[in-house]
């Protein structure tokens, strides 16, 4: 089969490798699925580069979302899931053969049913941004009635995060960071989006009318926004954070937290409780199949031009990267 891999750390074009591997077979309680569509998230570029610790395997073919056909099952999975459409997650976590092949296994589980009415395309988007803007917003219970900030809402978690809090009924205030960020975040559904540039976000989130500040924060970098998030939480608040690139270790004002009763929530897609995923892994399916969701894709690769694919992502972009993998066989 064809795939991609890379045997040392390092930029895109001097380790991504494309060519012809074993075909793997499925173990107990696994699934094959033929890849039509892989997506790329920020977290395949850190461990490529080795920002996520020096690899350890000989070889890894990475990506851990896409979208594809089941061909094959291993003991204990129903023969009748053969030939399903299904968008797949965490395909490399924990292994080290993910979605950037023609081919690859993973439990059955990760491997869900894709509605009828969606694409493979559709499918590939969702996986890690989609799940951890699920653990984000609902991790806590619903959010009915609440306010919900989500920073970075152009980003692919931010987007979902916007989406799934107005499913979910609450209001949703947004930032980011410059008008074509700003029509997407509206485009998912946002109440209120505001360029954190060029305004005064705290003031503008506590002058909200009917009762200012926010009941939870879904935020993409703690370190950075937390003087500002402490300003903004109402008294019980929750801040959900799923990154902090710019201030890596940031310092924690425990007192001005305490006094809020504030809880910090830190979220790790591949580490949300079974159950959480679960109950995400059904709620995105089922409002994928009613055509709830909207997806942004900001361009689309061949499987041969995947460190294009990584390179182009690197300089920043909105919204998903996918590697189209095989023709669409639907």
């Amino acid at each position: 089969m064809r795939a991609v891999w890379y045997e040392e750390n390092g930029a895109a074009e001097d380790v991504l490798q494309v060519g012809d591997l074993p075909t793997p077979q499925p173990g107990p309680g696994e699934v094959r699925v033929r890849l039509v569509v892989s997506g790329i998230n920020p977290i395949d570029l850190k461990r490529r580069r080795g920002a996520r610790g020096q690899m350890v395997e000989r070889r890894t073919v990475p990506h851990f979302d896409g979208a594809g056909r089941i061909d094959a099952v291993g003991a204990g999975v129903p023969e009748s899931r053969i030939g399903e459409r299904v968008w797949v997650y965490e395909a490399q976590w924990q292994r080290d053969h993910g979605s950037a092949a023609e081919a690859t296994v993973l439990p059955a589980a990760r491997a869900v049913p894709l509605p009828a009415s969606a694409s493979y395309a559709d499918g590939a988007c969702l996986g890690i941004p989609a799940l951890t803007a699920y653990g984000a917003v609902f991790a806590d219970g619903p959010v009915q009635g609440q306010t919900v900030l989500v920073t970075g809402g152009a980003g692919a978690v931010g987007a979902y995060a916007i989406q799934f809090a107005k499913l979910g009924g609450a209001r949703v205030v947004a930032t980011v960071s410059g008008d074509a960020k700003a029509e997407v975040a509206a485009d998912a559904g946002a109440d209120y989006v505001l360029n954190y540039r060029a305004e005064d976000v705290v003031g503008r989130v506590l002058d909200l009318p009917g009762g200012g500040g926010a009941d939870r924060i879904v935020d993409v970098e703690f370190g950075g926004n937390l003087a500002q998030s402490i300003k903004i939480l109402k008294p019980n608040g929750v801040l959900a954070a799923y990154a902090s690139d710019a201030v890596l270790e940031p310092k924690v004002p425990f007192y001005q937290l305490a006094y809020r009763n504030a809880a910090v929530r830190f979220i790790l897609v591949f580490m949300l409780p079974e159950g959480l995923k679960a109950r995400g892994v059904a709620d995105i399916t089922g409002w994928l199949e009613r055509g709830e969701l909207r997806h942004t894709i900001a361009r689309r690769f061949p499987l041969r031009a995947t460190a294009d694919a990584h390179a182009f992502m690197e300089r920043g972009v909105i919204g998903n990267v996918l590697i189209d993998v095989a023709p669409d066989d639907r």
